[in-house]
């Protein structure tokens, strides 16, 4: 069975003062006590992830560069245009000049450094690698926030796209197809069963009934599909129906692997045990059915079985993860076998992207040539049987 848990024992320590006139010394404290009484609260404050992630990269560029660390926050936090990270950063400055460990300060803004980064920079204090840390914990930020990306503009162009249609066939409804009903009663003809129920709808639609009574039952809507999927039953019975849907449902699950390999790869690289590590994959997870599955081998691993038959009981992980952390496990190279999946599941997420994207375009041009143009041939039909019988 493969050793999970030894964390990297290392004296070095990176240098927490501030540089001065009179020699590398600690800054007081006390300088910044006005900073502190300004400072938003750390339960409210929210940082775009963007700002985090050039955070990170300059604060582990400028630790590389020998600059003691309360300094170089100082020194990031005077050429940010973000005010209220600026403000945490030297909240954060002037604890460590106190003494403090960078990890324990970053734990006061538990909204802005969630869990996974203070994990491994906690880690990377400990073993002495605090610079590499802080450039691995940008990159999984920066890896993260890609997916993140790829998944939304799988689906910003569809959404749009229905949107419209909606906008134009709502305006069609209320502003176009009262004045045919006009036109149609002036000419007392029987009108055919399409273009009856077109007008029927449009009479519905323009009532101050459905004025009030449309929004009203939309923010309902909302409202209890909210609290149902705040709810652990409602999440998981939405996310397990998510990954169910074709094309759409393989996206989430190779983002969620992805997301998974490469988070566990840069804690077990950074020492953090195999229990710990899971532990923040699940904070880090977006779905609920994924949660579950590492909150069971969890529990597994802690009874003595292996990381590739815990995860792989409850069947949700592909088998290729599994194999692959077996073999990761029988031959001591879990986090490179880690690493390679989490290379996989990325580049099948950029597939899987462009295959919904060819896929969804079609689909949403018929769907909205389909809703338009049945209006307008429900419109122009009692003109064709006119003529018809003009004609006849």
């Amino acid at each position: 069975m493969a050793t999970y848990g030894a964390q990297p024992q290392s004296t070095q320590k990176p240098n927490r003062g501030i540089n001065t006139p009179s020699g590398n010394k600690q800054a007081d404290g006390g300088l910044f006590s006005d900073l502190f009484s300004s400072l938003p609260s750390p339960k409210n404050l929210k940082v775009p992830q963007k700002d985090l992630l050039v955070f990170f990269r300059q604060l582990a560029v400028i630790l590389q560069s020998g600059v003691p660390l309360a300094q170089g926050l100082l020194l990031i936090a005077d050429n940010m245009t973000n005010q209220r990270l600026a403000g945490c950063v030297q909240h954060i400055a002037a604890r460590l000049s106190a003494g403090e460990e960078l990890s324990l300060s970053l734990k006061l803004y538990p909204k802005v450094f969630e869990p996974l980064a203070v994990g491994l920079i906690e880690a990377g204090e400990a073993g002495g690698i605090l610079e590499q840390v802080l450039d691995r914990v940008a990159l999984l930020l920066e890896e993260r926030a890609k997916i993140r990306g790829q998944i939304i503009g799988a689906l910003i162009y569809p959404v749009i796209v229905l949107v419209l249609a909606t906008t134009v066939s709502l305006g069609l409804l209320i502003f176009i197809v009262p004045r045919f009903k006009t036109m149609f009663d002036g000419m007392g003809a029987e009108l055919p069963a399409l273009t009856s129920f077109l007008l029927d709808v449009s009479k519905a639609i323009t009532t101050l009934e459905f004025a009030i009574g449309a929004p009203v039952t939309l923010i309902l809507i909302v409202i209890v599909f909210n609290r149902y999927y705040s709810t652990a039953k409602g999440r998981y019975a939405i996310d397990k129906l998510i990954l169910k849907v074709p094309l759409f449902g393989d996206l989430i699950l190779r983002s969620e692997m992805a997301s998974m390999s490469d988070t566990l790869a840069t804690l077990v690289n950074a020492g953090i045990p195999i229990v710990e590590g899971l532990e923040r994959c699940i904070a880090a997870s977006s779905n609920e059915l994924t949660r579950r599955t590492l909150i069971q081998g969890i529990s597994m691993v802690q009874q003595g079985q292996e990381l590739n038959y815990s995860l792989g009981r409850s069947g949700m992980f592909p088998k290729l993860v599994i194999s692959m952390i077996k073999i990761g496990e029988e031959t001591g190279q879990l986090s490179f076998m880690l690493e390679k999946l989490a290379m996989f599941y990325k580049r099948e997420v950029e597939s899987t992207v462009t295959s919904l994207t060819k896929a969804m375009e079609p689909a949403v041009v018929f769907v909205v040539a389909g809703i338009v143009g049945t209006i307008v041939i429900a419109l122009y039909l009692p003109m064709f049987s006119l003529i018809t019988n003009m004609r006849g």
